[in-house]
């Protein structure tokens, strides 16, 4: 079952037991236990660990290959071919580019998506009967470039997939920007909410905010013992 991912924390309080009881219908020998992890699996990517605030907080971003043409006296930039996808882009020259690693936040993300599918269905007159879902996940379309510009690997692509397709528009050129700071306030309530119901079956070091403060930790160990060595 492919849990609907929700931009609100009041639409998600809304359809919880809806589907919950999908979820049993669907897995026989399953708890609700099992349900509320499938969740914190959903919505933890989109939160992390605050050691300042010893809290959850929003951080709906993703990191991407920004590709641009060679300059090739230009520090930290790195060849950027293939994308990381199994089959070479289409590029407008017949170069190798370069790129550095950006962090952008997932309505970014989201727009950069939109516009490719927008500009396939512009240039394909017989496609213009399609809605944007259609295309949310079509590989030639996703992993296009055409000269520099952002690379979208497709593989990370379908982790934001439940994102996307809460969030894009079904028609339409540009994302709702009100939608996703109100995601960006919900997120948090709803991983308490998930967190909350965990500890009811007391099911504590499933909660997202377990997980994420020992991921947190070991990170901080790894970077501790990194500098260790390199020192």
């Amino acid at each position: 079952m492919e849990l609907p991912l929700y931009l609100s924390f009041n639409e998600f309080e809304k359809h919880y037991y809806d589907n919950l009881e999908k979820w049993f219908e669907e897995y026989h020998n399953t708890s609700e236990t099992d349900y509320l992890k499938a969740l914190a699996a959903l919505y933890s990517p989109y939160l992390y660990y605050n050691f300042a605030n010893d809290r959850l907080q929003a951080d709906a971003s993703i990191q991407i290959k920004d590709c641009v043409f060679p300059l090739y006296d230009k520090i930290g930039l790195s060849f950027c071919t293939g994308c990381d996808n199994s089959k070479s882009p289409k590029t407008s020259k017949n170069m190798n580019h370069v790129f550095e690693w950006k962090t952008i936040t997932m309505m970014e993300y989201a727009q950069h998506i939109l516009d490719k599918i927008n500009r396939h269905i512009s240039a394909n007159k017989d496609k213009k009967d399609k809605d944007i879902m259609s295309f949310i996940n079509n590989y030639d379309i996703i992993t296009s470039r055409d000269g520099a510009g952002y690379c979208v690997n497709y593989s990370q692509h379908q982790s934001t997939l439940p994102f996307l397709k809460a969030y894009l528009p079904v028609y339409g050129q540009t994302v709702n920007m009100a939608v996703y700071r109100d995601f960006l306030f919900s997120i948090v309530q709803i991983a308490e909410y998930i967190d909350h119901k965990l500890k009811e079956v007391y099911a504590f070091d499933s909660t997202i905010y377990s997980k994420l403060k020992s991921d947190a930790k070991f990170k901080i160990q790894m970077n501790h013992q990194f500098l260790t060595i390199c020192n």
